[in-house]
């Protein structure tokens, strides 16, 4: 068996190669980390938000069950008061009509 000759690297090819590993390690260190970081950030955002909208949400429905409930009690009130100044009309016409009689 004859000796081949010892193959020769391209040197070209290896430097492309390098070149190649350099860029991929670039684009992940500096570009795809930072915008997972950047992600996982923002998601947090969203979540902080939809927590606060939850909780702006409950208080909102707290102030319009408060307001219905306001708004009943003051129907009513003014009810009353109606029934009260009705009332009150009818006692006096009566007691008129007690003052002509004597």
């Amino acid at each position: 068996m004859a000796d081949r000759p010892r193959a020769k690297l391209p040197w070209l090819l290896v430097a492309a190669s390098v070149l190649l590993v350099v860029l991929v390690l670039y684009v992940l260190f500096a570009g795809y980390l930072p915008a997972k970081q950047r992600v996982a950030g923002l998601e947090r955002e969203l979540r902080d938000l939809y927590k606060r909208e939850a909780e702006l949400q409950t208080k909102l429905a707290q102030q319009d069950q408060r307001y219905a409930l306001r708004d009943r009690q003051l129907a009513a009130l003014q009810a009353e008061r109606d029934a009260l100044v009705k009332r009150l009309e009818d006692l006096e016409r009566e007691l008129a009509a007690l003052r002509r009689r004597r």
